[in-house]
């Protein structure tokens, strides 16, 4: 269970740090994600704690993304001009 706890701990932090450059802002970030840790804070089940811990971690790659294909756009935006007129 303290491997568990220590676990959630880590998602929560690498979440934390992903939300700065959260399109709508951090504070919506983080306190969405404070609703979402607290709305299951009473689960005792090992298994659906795995489970919740593995969406987080979808969840952190889908952020990556988000990020990366925001950077992309913003270097193509800069480097390659739409002049087909």
């Amino acid at each position: 269970m303290a491997n568990l706890r220590s676990e959630v701990r880590n998602l929560y932090k690498n979440l934390l740090y992903l939300g700065r450059e959260y399109p709508k802002g951090a504070d919506y970030f983080r306190k969405r994600l404070k609703a979402a840790f607290l709305k299951n804070k009473d689960e005792k089940d090992p298994e659906k704690i795995k489970q919740l811990i593995a969406r987080g971690e979808f969840v952190i790659k889908e952020l990556e993304a988000l990020y990366f294909l925001r950077k992309y756009r913003a270097l193509k935006q800069r480097y390659y001009s739409d002049d087909s007129q």
